[in-house]
């Protein structure tokens, strides 16, 4: 891992920095930050689309195909998680004796450049999060600069390069990559059991949240409702910011709340003893409401109001793959959602129930291996909220099958589930199965939502 050393001198003498991954959600907000501060910018990709299409517009030079020729001349080279350790250009890099670094990395030196870094973890709600703390400082006019994980519409994208003093950034906990960020605002949403398969155990991830929390040059904004999280913020040598809404004693709290419509929100912004304002929230889902507390905790901290906190909430429609309606197949309504660990699949199966379809049902692509081993009691209890489940294979990512478990395994023990054999399947079994009153909702955070495109009739 990179010191904090390293990366704030990261880019001492470069001018020429070559992206490998360059059209990833990931890599694009850093082109356009590293782009606009005047530095010149080359980049590679295996496929054509919007991102390149942007960049080019930008005035970088994007090819692609992997080639050792694209690296030469460059002072630097970062490169995607998604690139393997033999890739040619990355080899190149090596040969030629330019610096590589992973994008984790650079997304800690960019962190540095602004006086207000606020950076957004936990294991749920990181992107809404983002998105609702962007949204309410570019809708107050502070221009800020951004580096979410979900396309927000407001900005048209996964990030902007703003001239304003912040940036607000999703720090992902996967692999400890959070800790190379120097967040002058930490916040932490919740600590749940996700990515063992890298941590071991829940004691190892809790203290690299610590770890995280503790970057904090200016204060950490903790959710008071989860133990977890109060287990790692309650002992911070750090100002702590709580907010909740069972905790009577949290900074901010979400009081009188009621349901305007069905499994959508609105509650009273309590700040200490006093009520603030009014939050309507936009977004379907009880779980929103800590999501937008933990914007209104941030944003009225940085000098916004909470009539500015309000108007946030009330225009976030959501961010890409959040709950995201695609459009309808036989009358049924088709919604995609980015929920991958059980925790958020209860969460966004709990919603969808409320909303008074007849039917919801769950097309849930599993991730990893590991994870739907591990996890297996607990995606079965929490896809049966469901009506009707339809499983597709297992997406092994980053892992190799061992043939420990399968598909399958998790269809034998979920009543009346049908198991398919590709995203194609699953689309052809809505349409052969589902219609007016159904909700179609596809689970997972790989390419399952290339289903809800079909199902929808638009090209993949």
């Amino acid at each position: 891992m990179e010191t904090k050393l390293e990366a704030a001198h990261l880019l001492d003498g470069v001018s020429r920095i070559h992206f490998i991954g360059c059209a990833g959600s990931g890599t694009y907000p850093l082109i356009q930050i590293l782009a606009a501060k005047g530095y010149h910018i080359t980049g590679s990709d295996v496929l054509e689309g919007s991102i390149p299409a942007y960049e080019r517009e930008m005035g970088v030079k994007v090819t692609i195909g992997h080639s050792a020729e694209n690296v030469k001349g460059a002072d630097l080279v970062v490169y995607s998680a998604a690139i393997a350790a033999d890739n040619v250009e990355l080899a190149a890099a090596h040969e030629y004796g330019i610096p590589a670094v992973e994008r984790s990395v650079m997304l800690g030196y960019v962190s540095r450049l602004y006086a207000g870094a606020v950076c957004v973890s936990g294991t749920h709600g990181k992107t809404t999060t983002t998105s609702l703390i962007t949204t309410a400082l570019e809708l107050a006019g502070r221009d800020p600069s951004a580096v979410i994980g979900g396309k927000l519409p407001l900005i048209h994208g996964y990030g902007k390069c703003g001239k304003g003093d912040e940036i607000v950034i999703e720090a992902c906990e996967f692999s400890e990559t959070f800790l190379h960020l120097a967040p002058s605002i930490a916040v932490v949403l919740n600590i749940d059991n996700d990515h063992l398969d890298y941590y071991g155990t829940m004691g190892e991830l809790k203290f690299a949240f610590k770890r995280f929390a503790s970057l904090a040059s200016k204060m950490v904004f903790a959710n008071a409702d989860d133990k977890n999280t109060m287990d790692v913020c309650g002992a911070l040598e750090k100002p702590v910011c709580t907010f909740g809404i069972d905790a009577e004693k949290a900074d901010f709290r979400a009081v009188n709340l009621s349901e305007p419509r069905p499994g959508f929100y609105a509650f009273d912004l309590q700040e200490k003893d006093t009520v603030t304002g009014r939050i309507a929230l936009a977004v379907p889902g009880r779980h929103n409401i800590y999501n937008a507390l933990a914007m209104c905790a941030v944003c009225r901290y940085l000098g916004l109001t909470a009539a500015e906190c309000a108007a946030a909430a009330d225009s976030f429609k959501g961010a890409g793959r959040r709950f995201e309606v695609y459009g309808e197949c036989n009358g049924a309504v088709v919604v995609d959602d980015y929920a991958h660990h059980p925790t958020e699949i209860a969460a966004t199966l709990k919603t969808a129930k409320e909303l008074g379809y007849k039917r919801v049902v769950a097309v849930h692509q599993p991730f990893t291996y590991s994870r739907t081993k591990m996890l297996m009691d607990d995606f079965v209890r929490v896809l049966q909220i469901a009506d009707v489940v339809v499983l597709t294979p297992i997406l092994g990512s980053r892992e190799v099958d061992d043939g420990s478990v399968k598909t399958a395994d998790l269809a034998a023990r979920i009543p009346g589930s049908v198991e398919v054999g590709s995203l194609g399947e699953a689309a052809d079994w809505v349409k052969a199965h589902c219609g007016k009153g159904d909700l179609v909702i596809t689970l997972g955070c790989g390419d399952v939502y290339k289903a809800s495109k079909k199902m929808v009739g638009q090209t993949v």
